[in-house]
């Protein structure tokens, strides 16, 4: 259906001077789109009542014209732009840089008032090809400046810099250039390592290139571990450690000697007391050309604590042993002792004491009041002077065979000792006398 020429008159008057006239129509924006994408653009309230005529300009450019059900596409759009009749959609494909601009939409009703809304578009190249020039330059903390520059195509609204996933802010070290593409850091400082991101974005698109900074320092902080005595004939290992970026080459000397050990690890296989002495490890960092030592003392002697000797456990068991060997020995005395293995000393008390060594087979020893004895017949002699109180005692050895206990001491009668001048002639052979 073509559209008359007085009908195409009057929209075009009404596209031009609508916007004076109303603006009830609600649209959202501005529309962002991509070169080479897509976009639509709607009425947020299109109108309740009957549609008589609809018209979409881009500018002053007419899109699309006519009636609502007849509506036609100019022929510069009519390969990119569709008309959604049902809610007055313009969509728009294969965008150009050129479509950036205001997008107004007329509308008028069979009961008579005209409707209008304007929107904006706006058109961005996709951001592609983001990258990260780092410093040609070994960095060499409080010696080196760094700067980072970035790079990339498409329409870069905004550049953001990030430091391992934070924002990287200025600082009286770290500047940022005019564009925001570029980062310097004066001096460097070994906290300057890490990751480094820049991205571009724009409404439609962003890119984003990484970068690992390197920051060289060192070495420092050398220390060796290892054992400070040891016995003979053991193995022995002395470790070298120290702070570098990048890490750091190793060296030894023995009592200032140079050795050929170019590891952070000096072996002895088995020491010997040559030995002992004084032990140095030094560190070399071959960007920052310096060097750090660090001394360490070795003794080689018998029974040292690096090795022999014997360990907490092993002497906790010992003495252990040695408690329950005492304990078993003076449990079996009491054992024995009770069961009469062992026979408890005997001494007698009516005599002085032989000794608990002597000999079972000795003759026994007893004393017997002699102060009388008797002859054969039964008659009684009596020895010595009758006045004399005292009482004298004869030892008398007797065999084995069993005998007759002596009289005990109070059955005696009180008589004279024996006369010590009658002795020789009285003996116990004498008229068959016997003691």
């Amino acid at each position: 259906m073509m559209v008359s020429r007085g009908l195409y008159g009057t929209l075009w008057i009404l596209s031009c001077f609508g916007q004076f006239l109303s603006e009830d129509l609600q649209i959202s924006g501005p529309a962002n789109g991509a070169v080479g994408g897509s976009v639509k653009l709607a009425p947020d309230n299109p109108p309740s009542t009957l549609i008589d005529t609809i018209q979409w300009n881009f500018g002053t450019t007419i899109i699309v014209t006519g009636p609502l059900d007849s509506a036609v596409i100019v022929p510069a759009y009519r390969d990119r732009a569709s008309l959604d009749r049902k809610t007055l959609a313009l969509e728009l494909w294969n965008l150009r840089l050129e479509d950036f601009g205001n997008y107004r939409l007329t509308v008028l009703t069979t009961a008579g008032p005209q409707l209008t809304g304007e929107t904006s578009l706006q058109v961005f190249e996709n951001i592609t090809n983001v990258r990260l020039i780092e410093p040609e330059e070994s960095l060499i903390e409080g010696e080196s400046s760094a700067n980072i520059s970035s790079e990339g195509t498409g329409s870069i609204i905004s550049v953001q810099w990030m430091k391992d996933n934070s924002p990287l802010s200025p600082s009286n070290r770290i500047s940022f250039s005019s564009d925001n593409k570029s980062v310097s850091i004066s001096p460097v400082q070994r906290s300057d390592g890490g990751e480094y991101q820049c991205t571009y974005r724009n409404p439609v698109s962003s890119g984003t290139a990484d970068l690992r900074l390197f920051i060289n320092y060192g070495p420092e902080d050398v220390s060796i571990k290892g054992q400070d005595e040891v016995d003979l004939g053991v193995h022995v290992s002395l470790s070298c450690s120290a702070n570098s970026v990048p890490s750091a080459s190793f060296s030894w000397k023995f009592n200032e000697t140079d050795t050929d050990v170019t590891t952070d690890t000096f072996t002895i296989d088995q020491t010997d007391f040559s030995h002992s002495g004084d032990y140095e490890c030094t560190a070399w960092n071959n960007v920052t050309k310096k060097r750090a030592s660090q001394k360490h003392a070795l003794l080689v002697k018998v029974g040292g604590g690096g090795g022999g000797g014997l360990t907490s456990g092993a002497i906790a068991g010992i003495v252990i042993g040695v408690l329950v060997a005492v304990a078993g020995i003076c449990g079996l005395i009491v054992y024995l002792t009770k069961t009469k293995k062992i026979q408890k000393p005997n001494l007698r008390q009516n005599g002085p004491s032989r000794g608990a060594a002597q000999s079972r087979q000795e003759t026994d020893l007893n004393y017997a009041d002699i102060s009388h004895f008797q002859k054969a017949s039964g008659e009684r002699v009596t020895l010595g002077n009758v006045s004399e109180t005292s009482t004298e005692y004869a030892e008398v050895k007797h065999g084995g065979k069993s005998r007759a206990p002596p009289p005990p001491y109070g059955s005696q009668v009180s008589n004279p000792p024996v006369r010590r001048d009658l002795q020789p002639l009285l003996s116990p052979q004498e008229d068959g006398g016997h003691v």
